[in-house]
């Protein structure tokens, strides 16, 4: 199974070759150090990003990702994550309606302490719901 590391190495492989560059760390040292302001990055840095060995900081990932044209989180995460969370989104979207909204809203405005009971009071309807719906079947004897 491949690590963060490895991902955004095979990511950032990709994403200089739909640039139109050779995925090569003296490719990726000159065209990186063209456009990064701080210390510049050495020959064994960039081989360790293009390899999975390393990942840059923050900073040289914004660099690496306004170059190529790409979102940092892309370079980063992947779309995986991003998918993800749209799909979550999207139930929460549909699943929620005016009223719902209204409910949420009381909620947020209330209190530390009276928020813990409603949670406690809807955590205890869930736990009834949930039991309720699996039946017990009890073999014959």
């Amino acid at each position: 199974m491949e690590n963060a590391n490895e991902k955004f190495a095979k990511r950032l492989r990709a994403s200089m070759e739909k640039a139109g560059y050779e995925p090569k760390p003296a490719v990726l040292e000159r065209e990186f150090n063209l456009r990064y302001w701080g210390k510049p990055m050495t020959l064994h840095g960039v081989r360790r990003w293009l390899l999975g060995e390393s990942m840059p900081n923050q900073d040289k990932l914004e660099t690496l990702a306004e170059w190529l044209i790409v979102t940092p989180q892309h370079l980063r995460f992947g779309e995986e994550i991003g998918k993800r969370i749209d799909k979550r989104r999207a139930r929460w979207e549909e699943a929620i309606g005016y009223r719902e909204r209204e409910a949420f809203e009381a909620f947020i405005n209330l209190p530390a302490p009276q928020r813990k009971i409603v949670k406690e009071v809807i955590f205890a309807f869930a736990q009834i719901t949930a039991t309720a719906a699996v039946k017990v079947v009890k073999p014959k004897a």
